[in-house]
């Protein structure tokens, strides 16, 4: 029997009907997708030693709705969002870094080094949107969660003798704010797959494709970061969404390129570069799921410099028009690309963006952006007003002293020429925190100005000292100091005494030292922001970041304290010798409590028995050969072990007999010869 068909008229009601709960999905789905926005962004940026930074800027916009916890993310990733909704996070960042950025020769007074350079290890701050009571349970369990997410140790922050709670360094602080580090702390590619996971596309396309793992693990720096802040409303101040920003700085160098070049200062050349000799790939499209993908290359202030010294009667540094037709061939280094625009710094001497757009090329069409020098050019990066490091004064592993040292730079001497007429006054911040082994005498603080003792009360204009308890909480300082522009170098140097650790909390490697974290030097006067003319019309979330005013931040070094650790060996030779006693003791006390000295004794006579029967056999057959007669019959084992159990166990008569048949035997032997 065949199933009857509906007449023509029903099936478009129908269908119509099983379409609409469709057509309503993908409505929503619409509508939620274009809340959320996306934004790929590379920084390209020649440094003066011979070195490239490239800075990938990736930004994730999405609304904080009521059911923005349970809805599912189109672009945004989720588990940052529910880390937001479950521990009330107002603001976080979280970083991975390998090496050191060099303040000297890469800059320390742009956005670049101050966002993006941080301490070697992993860093994390969070402020929280609880009460001050619930602070301190909402950071453990954010580690706990972050070290899940990113397959690190950060759950090791969760004790409260590794994080603090500065106020005055980080300006998002207000009570609420919780900071801690991990200095030792190893990154390897285990962290940055997690990283790279919650971006829409990973690494599969767009801008994230360059991110060659034997190319970022090779370098002199890298850092990659998780800066998540909360965006609110103009109108009513309330809270309408989150800004996640992942950022991947990678200090590269490249493969020299001018090794045929017949130049007299060859030396000085910066060697030539392109995408594809310093990350192995090129750049095939973009995201399809980011609103906006560019690549900038950045010639900050002093090479700017240099070029119009070199090119001083040409005009090819007026300020350009957008558009690839006001583009003027540049004499001090030559372009692969064409920009589509150039963004120019405002005031004198001002640094230069060329912008280059991935929407504008084809699928097809690869991207690779190089550039080669013509001419050697030496300049040097700009400079905050202090070269901050930091160093260990003292010997023995008993005393010892930490030092701060402030240097200045040229941009101070810039600062003291623009206030003739009124004295110059900068402010520095420090903050400085140390484990709680290490003992901290902060009565002793002193102060070196221009190589002078000095007194504190004339610089320090507010300190907050928070002392280490032990086992429960580190020590903390901040200082507010005021320092004259026209000051050559300060030291700080405060003196500590080496504590002494239970066995069960020495690390693995005790002998190798104990680290204290860096210390934060910070200048809240000055901004690193960088202003360009802005004849985009587009809205760039890595120009804007860039433009942010920010105050200027520098790290010091990490400092390796040798403590007094026992010799580990000794515990395993008593151990050793413990267990063995302990064996032979309980071993022999075993054998004698289940011993059965009845049924030994028993045995013993058996076996005595059975070697006196069969001694006595042999005996019998020897006398029985010599005499010439037949062996008698012996009784049963039985009889023969009864009898032999109460008789002796040789006759001395038997004995004799053997011995005299014997000496006859041989005294025959020798006379019949």
């Amino acid at each position: 029997m065949q199933p009857m068909a509906l007449p023509p008229k029903a099936t478009f009601p129908l269908s119509l009907l099983l379409l609409l709960p469709l057509l309503l999905l993908s409505l929503v789905l619409a509508t939620s997708t274009q809340q959320e926005e996306f934004s790929e962004e590379l920084l390209l940026k020649p440094l003066p030693d011979r070195k490239i930074l490239a800075h990938f800027h990736f930004q994730n916009e999405a609304p904080l709705d009521a059911d923005s916890f349970a809805r599912h993310h189109h672009l945004f990733p989720k588990s940052i969002s529910q880390l937001v909704q479950k521990f009330h996070i107002k603001a976080m960042e979280l970083s991975f870094t390998q090496g050191r950025w060099n303040y000297e020769r890469w800059g320390g007074f742009d956005p670049i080094s101050s966002h993006n350079a941080k301490p070697p290890g992993v860093e994390l701050w969070a402020v929280f949107d609880v009460p001050p009571h619930q602070v301190d349970a909402s950071w453990k369990n954010l580690t706990h969660s972050l070290s899940g997410l990113f397959c690190a140790s950060i759950n090791f922050l969760e004790s409260s003798t590794t994080y603090s709670a500065p106020e005055w360094t980080f300006q998002s602080a207000l009570g609420s704010l919780r900071y801690g580090t991990l200095p030792r702390e190893a990154v390897c590619t285990e962290n940055l797959t997690p990283w790279l996971k919650l971006l829409p596309c990973r690494d599969k396309a767009g801008l994230s494709s360059l991110m060659d793992r034997p190319s970022i693990y090779r370098s002199f720096y890298h850092s990659q970061q998780l800066h998540l802040t909360m965006s609110s409303a103009a109108s009513d101040g309330s809270r309408s969404g989150i800004i996640l920003q992942q950022t991947l700085t990678v200090v590269l160098q490249p493969d020299d390129q001018n090794a045929d070049m017949n130049h007299v200062s060859k030396a000085k050349v910066q060697p030539s570069w392109s995408l594809s000799s310093i990350f192995g790939r090129k750049i095939s499209g973009r995201c399809v799921l980011a609103k906006l993908s560019n690549v900038y290359l950045h010639a900050d202030r002093g090479l700017v410099a240099q070029l119009e010294n070199l090119h001083k009667n040409t005009t090819q540094f007026a300020n350009n028009d957008t558009g690839p037709e006001d583009y003027r061939v540049n004499s001090g280094f030559k372009l692969s690309v064409t920009p589509k625009r150039m963004h120019t710094e405002l005031g004198k001497g001002s640094s230069i963006l060329y912008e280059y757009p991935i929407k504008d090329y084809k699928d097809t069409e690869q991207f690779d952006l190089g550039l080669s020098w013509e001419h050697p050019i030496v300049w040097s990066s700009p400079h905050a007003p202090f070269y901050a490091s930091r160093f260990l004064m003292g010997s023995g592993n008993e005393r010892g002293a930490i030092a701060i040292s402030l240097k200045s730079t040229e941009m101070t001497q810039g600062l003291v020429t623009n206030n003739i007429e009124e004295r110059c006054k900068l402010q520095v911040n420090v903050l400085q925190v140390v484990p709680w082994y290490v003992k901290v005498y902060y009565h002793t603080l002193q102060l070196l100005v221009d190589e002078r003792p000095r007194v504190l009360t004339d610089f320090v204009e507010r300190m907050r000292v928070l002392p280490s308890e032990d086992k429960v909480s580190p020590g903390m300082m901040e200082l507010v100091l005021q320092f004259p522009c026209e000051m050559k170098s300060a030291v700080l140097s405060i003196e500590f005494d080496k504590g002494f650790l239970h066995i069960d909390e020495y690390p693995p490697d005790a002998n190798q030292g104990f680290d204290i974290p860096s210390a934060i030097i910070s200048f809240p006067d000055l901004n690193a922001g960088l202003q360009f003319y802005d004849k985009s019309q587009s809205k760039s979330p890595l120009l804007s970041k860039l433009q942010e005013k920010s105050p200027v931040l520098s790290y010091t070094e990490v400092l390796l304290v040798p403590l007094t650790t026992p010799d580990f060996s000794m515990p395993y030779n008593v151990i050793t010798i413990t267990c063995t006693v302990f064996a032979l003791y309980f071993g022999s006390l075993l054998n004698v409590l289940r011993r059965r000295v009845g049924e030994e004794e028993r045995l013993l006579k058996n076996k005595d028995a059975s070697k006196a029967v069969f001694l006595r056999r042999i005996l019998n057959k020897l006398s029985a050969k010599l005499r010439g007669r037949p062996l008698e019959s012996t009784s049963s084992p039985s009889s023969s072990s009864s009898s032999s159990s109460s008789s002796s166990f040789v006759s001395p008569k038997l004995i004799l007999r053997v011995l005299l048949v014997a000496g006859i035997a041989i005294a025959w032997q020798y006379y019949s010869q």
